[in-house]
């Protein structure tokens, strides 16, 4: 991988600036560096080694070098339009899904808000950064961080996520190598061509069918301030019920055994399977 591979496999998508890297702390770091100094919308930094990537809840994502993909797309406000903010975790997990099932038939799922599945094995992961002037949006950054070799696998998951969800790697789910380049044309033509469509029913509903754990039980904990309900203030930090979809904006929406509809907004919250799915 360097800066005349990724062009001139990048070339049909027309993005309008590309940096490349053989080693940077993070790419998301680098595309805010980057805006100060005039990146255009659109444009990508991808590096073929991370040294300290971020993830959520300011978490480390480590790429090592040659066995992943770590990259950053930049998004200027206008032309992004700001109300769709909340759904871009969403367009580039979904992006990710779409590019491993339509190229090598991985059945892969977004463990909502930002993570990657294969098999219940989190594969890869989203980070949506924004800057604001006042109200009005600036500028955005979504970092995207996929295992690709066994090298990639992530050994920084905290110990309750990694006994939930232990991490993978692309060529441990087919069982040969894949070509880094190949997936990520793949990624970014999917990003590109929903990114349109974002404002659309269809976008919702194509991000819901790839939902892992849909009608299926759940437990939701972290801030209460994330987790809101339209009949009452929740004061506890866990919610259990059954994913029931997304709403407009992308919150996760719970159907308890009482029969309240629970909206989860993204922030500090963590998703695993209920100990035991509840009768009836």
């Amino acid at each position: 991988m360097d800066q005349k591979s990724v062009v001139s496999t990048l070339a049909d998508l027309n993005l309008p600036a590309i940096h490349f890297f053989n080693t940077i702390d993070s790419t998301n770091a680098e595309a805010w560096r980057w805006l100060e100094n005039g990146a255009p919308h659109g444009a990508m930094v991808i590096a073929d080694e991370q040294t300290a990537g971020k993830g959520r809840l300011h978490r480390r994502w480590i790429t090592a070098v040659g066995s992943g993909l770590a990259f950053s797309l930049v998004l200027m406000s206008p032309p992004f339009d700001s109300r769709l903010l909340s759904r871009l975790t969403g367009l580039g997990a979904l992006a990710t899904c779409l590019a491993l099932q339509n190229h090598y038939s991985l059945p892969a799922q977004v463990k909502w808000p930002n993570d990657i599945l294969l098999d219940q094995r989190k594969a890869g992961g989203v980070l949506v950064e924004a800057r604001w002037n006042g109200k009005d949006l600036q500028s955005v950054v979504i970092g995207i961080g996929i295992n690709i070799a066994p090298e990639s696998v992530n050994p920084d998951l905290l110990p309750a996520e990694a006994l939930s969800f232990p991490a993978t790697c692309i060529e441990n789910a087919l069982g040969h190598p894949v070509d880094r380049m190949e997936l990520l044309h793949a990624i970014l033509h999917e990003f590109v061509s929903w990114l349109p469509q974002l404002g659309l029913p269809d976008f919702i509903e194509t991000w819901e069918s790839h939902l892992a754990y849909r009608d299926q039980w759940v437990e939701l904990s972290g801030e209460a301030h994330a987790i809101s309900s339209p009949h009452q203030d929740i004061p506890a930090l866990l919610v259990t019920g059954k994913v029931i979809g997304l709403s407009e904006d992308g919150a996760l929406q719970l159907l308890t055994r009482s029969g309240k509809v629970e909206t989860a907004q993204v922030g500090e919250i963590h998703l695993r399977p209920a100990a035991s799915s509840p009768s009836g």
